[in-house]
């Protein structure tokens, strides 16, 4: 799950605070993608993403009794929920699955993908004009992919599809709350991204056999819901307090929690084409910020 709001315009005093914000949220994000690594080895992933939702919703109701009540729930635009809570179960289901055959690093990395894609398919959903330098910047992000990808050689990274269909998912995501976020609340959103996510794992039960939740795995996925509402809480407080150009950068620590919470939990560390990719990848989706920042001010 994703939070998107409007960004507003930081005072300088508050900009520290932004950058903090983001960096422990991506930190606490990390760690729950690493307990959900955890899970996967055991539950399938429709059991996931209902138990984990069962969790997560106490955290909804505390945020909606603090941010104006039922009131902060009404949707106003069900096409544009009902789409974007397409794109959040498909990317739900590829991430889970992509952490059941890739290392932490590897997954999250792939998923840095996600502003390459928002620029390829802006055009196309916002009819927003894309120039030479940011398609230079998307060609060069997806090179880097083909370093990760290792084609032609023997350690072919055939299961970066997962991570990087998630990616796609999740800039079709990020597409559908921009034309959406001057009507929905970001409380709305976390509840219908919740919910649909949470029934769509439940869909899954008559197919495929669930697996007896053990005690302390219970614990793991209470932990995981209050990561989440930890993360996207801190999320949420990193874009008032800052402009998205300010903060959104600093989303990419997240490759460095992975690889330091991978090689403690899993005994996983990213090899050099891994590394390699990642940097490309990073680099790509910064420029693409820079030139946005660029026309904005324009």
């Amino acid at each position: 799950m994703a939070v998107e709001i409007a960004p507003v315009s930081a005072r300088r005093t508050e900009v520290a605070p932004a950058i903090a914000c983001m960096l422990v949220g991506a930190a606490v994000l990390t760690l729950n993608d690493a307990l959900i690594k955890l899970l996967a080895g055991v539950y399938p992933t429709g059991e996931i993403l209902f138990i984990r939702g069962v969790f997560v919703w106490p955290w909804i109701l505390l945020f909606v009794m603090r941010r104006g009540g039922l009131a902060s729930l009404r949707i106003y635009n069900i096409k544009g929920q009902a789409l974007r809570g397409a794109c959040v179960i498909a990317g739900a289901f590829l991430f889970i699955t992509g952490l059941r055959h890739l290392t932490l690093a590897d997954a999250i990395a792939i998923t840095f993908t996600g502003p390459l894609f928002i620029t390829a398919l802006a055009p196309l959903v916002l009819g927003e004009k894309v120039g030479w330098r940011r398609w230079l910047a998307v060609l060069v992000g997806f090179a880097g992919v083909l370093f990760m990808l290792r084609p032609g050689s023997a350690a072919l990274q055939w299961a970066i599809i997962f991570p990087l269909g998630a990616a796609i998912c999740g800039g079709l995501r990020d597409l559908i709350t921009r034309r959406i976020a001057g009507t929905e609340t970001t409380v709305a959103l976390l509840a219908v991204t919740t919910t649909v996510v949470l029934f769509a794992g439940l869909a899954t039960a008559p197919f495929i056999d669930w697996v007896q939740p053990r005690p302390a795995d219970i614990a793991t996925f209470a932990a995981s819901g209050a990561l989440i509402a930890v993360a996207h809480s801190l999320m949420i407080e990193a874009f008032r307090r800052g402009e998205a150009t300010l903060v959104a950068p600093f989303k990419y620590s997240s490759l460095l929690w992975a690889t330091l919470i991978g090689y403690l939990m899993f005994d996983e560390l990213p090899d050099t084409w891994t590394l390699a990719g990642a940097v490309v990848i990073v680099l790509a989706g910064l420029y693409v910020l820079h030139r946005e920042t660029l026309l904005k001010r324009r």
